[in-house]
């Protein structure tokens, strides 16, 4: 859908990516990074916008040719189960219009924009069946506007996200209108979702999904991200293929990192190339709190034991996808619930989430594929004595939250694998550590008092685990202890797996609140950048990222203090 677009010509730049926009070529590489005056409003130039629409063209004022943008800018349409069209007709960009496509260096990259105004694909405007005026808000989702809470954890937990290796959309900017709302740019080398793809397999309309495949695919081995001839006979099945084994990694490290990312089979919440978008109902959570499930007002979300199922359906909507141009003929999804791309998901699936498990275990990328392929069996006892503790939840039941329901998880088990190294050797060898101490490492602020009695069953699971813990690193690394180099360097790699301190999601609101009171306060936006970019920094150890270091007295480190105490406090929780 198209839309005249119009400078809205206010705001206050809110964030800004640095190096995104390097990686763009939207600025020189060796630029500083300092948001001067020039800077500030060539973006509040390009990105401080508003669509012109359905309501403003019949019943708003005239608007100044000069504050036009000269060109329309496009919603686009894709299949959302939350409407009452499962066909994707009336779904879509609800609040978003796209700004285009940059090149460089041989990458291209899709930029959005969310919060610029109410279209007619948005739930709001579908259920009133009338025009809706931009920041109305007596239906819901129909406002057009987004909370600047809610782009600045989008931008903290995208980023975070980026450097420690999971396919997210980007945030580039954020841009402040004032009264809470404001507008987030987003940028990633591919926004396409599985969803914009899916309402025209949902409507018969083979020509257009056909167009709409074949840009996919062009993308992605233009940009490197697929390594076949995207003119070859098979680039169907290929493409289904590498969509996948993509979707297996991605979910299987969803639910290794207990990230809730509501998955569903629609293709909605997700990059058709297995990635994050849309960060409103993301959740990182401190302990495995897989019973947790978002209330949507009509519905209650997946949890993330569902994740896996929900991705796979996702690669099994694809496989019919890839039938249908190939035959003509759209049969029964239920025909394609064994189809091959479906079990090379769950191998995939599989040994990712194991992989996946070994590097949190301290092992590096070779040693870990090196054990997966010689010794399953080992790999398999250890993880499955992980889970049987990983897994237990308290005896409180499910509990009503402010945002949905929650059984919580009782044993903060990430713990437990930071503390190991430290246990397990000793000056005379491999020791196996006793019930009681891993117990209290366990000890989460969730556990009751019979959670915590060690006796029976409990004993037995714990028992169970450090015994084939320790095998298992003996059979690894020999009956020798690691030099000190070694368990040095092992220790390093598992506190960087099993961060201390990790940003849940109740902690990211909390720590924008601080945030947006710091520039209330006068606090610059330079000084409260340095602090977003310090607390990613400390999420993503292992990325590396330089960030210069600044005075623990400052008002940026005094503001990185603050934030670090709040992803303290809150690191077990949802």
């Amino acid at each position: 859908m198209l839309y005249p677009v119009r400078r809205l010509d206010r705001g206050q730049v809110a964030w800004f990516n640095f190096a995104l926009a390097r990686e763009m070529g939207l600025i020189d590489a060796k630029a500083p990074d300092v948001m001067t005056p020039e800077l500030h409003d060539i973006l509040i130039d390009t990105f401080s916008l508003q669509i012109v629409n359905e309501w403003d063209q019949n019943f708003g004022a005239p608007i100044p040719a000069r504050f036009l943008k000269s060109m329309p800018y496009m919603a686009t349409r894709y299949l959302q189960l939350q409407h009452a069209d499962k066909q994707g007709r009336t779904s879509g960009d609800g609040r978003g219009i796209w700004n285009g496509c940059v090149k460089h260096r041989g990458r291209a990259w899709d930029v959005s924009s969310r919060g610029t105004g109410v279209t007619q694909l948005a739930p709001g405007a579908v259920e009133a069946q009338k025009p809706l005026k931009t920041g109305a808000g007596e239906y819901g989702y129909g406002c057009g506007l987004a909370d600047v809470s809610e782009l600045l954890g989008s931008a903290i937990f995208s980023e975070i996200f980026h450097l420690n290796g999971l396919g997210t959309e980007r945030v580039l900017a954020i841009i402040d209108l004032g009264k809470g709302v404001g507008i987030g740019v987003r940028a990633a080398p591919n926004l396409l979702r599985p969803a914009h793809l899916f309402l025209w397999l949902k409507q018969g309309e083979r020509e257009a999904l056909r167009r709409g495949v074949e840009h996919l695919i062009q993308r992605q081995v233009e940009n490197g991200d697929w390594n076949f001839n995207p003119r070859s006979a098979d680039r169907y099945r290929l493409m289904l293929k590498e969509i996948a084994i993509s979707f297996a990694r991605f979910a299987a490290r969803l639910e290794r990192r207990y990230i809730f990312a509501w998955l569903d089979w629609d293709g909605d919440n997700v990059l058709a190339s297995a990635g994050i978008i849309d960060y409103g109902s993301i959740r990182q959570f401190g302990l495995r709190h897989d019973q947790y499930r978002y209330d949507d007002v009509t519905r209650f979300s997946t949890n993330l034991n569902e994740q896996r199922g929900k991705a796979r359906q996702t690669v099994q909507v694809f496989a019919q996808l890839v039938d249908f141009l190939e035959s003509g003929e759209k049969r029964p999804l239920q025909k394609y619930l064994n189809q091959e791309a479906c079990r090379i998901y769950d191998r995939e699936f599989d040994r990712e989430l194991r992989r996946e498990f070994l590097l949190q275990v301290g092992l590096e990328q070779a040693e870990a594929e090196l054990i997966l392929a010689k010794e399953p069996r080992r790999v398999e006892r250890l993880y499955s004595a992980f889970l049987r503790l990983e897994t237990s939840k308290s005896r409180c039941g499910l509990k009503k939250l402010p945002d949905g329901v929650n059984r919580p998880a009782c044993y903060n088990m990430r713990r437990v694998l930071r503390a190991l190294p430290g246990l397990v050797i000793q000056k005379t060898g491999w020791t196996k550590p006793g019930s009681e101490a891993i117990l209290e490492l366990m000890r989460s602020s969730f556990a009751k008092r019979y959670d915590l009695k060690l006796k029976g069953g409990l004993r037995q699971r714990i028992d169970e685990f450090s015994h084939a813990y320790v095998e298992f690193l003996r059979q690894v690394w020999g009956d020798h202890v690691p030099s000190p180099a070694r368990l040095r360097q092992w220790q390093q790699r598992v506190q960087q797996q099993n961060l201390e301190n990790r940003l849940t999601g109740n902690a990211s609101e909390y720590m924008v609140e601080e945030l947006i009171k710091a520039r209330r306060r006068g606090l610059s936006y330079n000084e409260v950048r340095r602090a977003m970019e310090l607390l990613i920094a400390a999420q993503a150890p292992q990325a590396r990222r330089a960030t210069r270091p600044v005075a623990s007295d400052s008002p940026a480190g005094q503001l990185f203090s603050r934030l670090l105490s709040l992803a303290q406090e809150f690191e077990e929780d949802i």
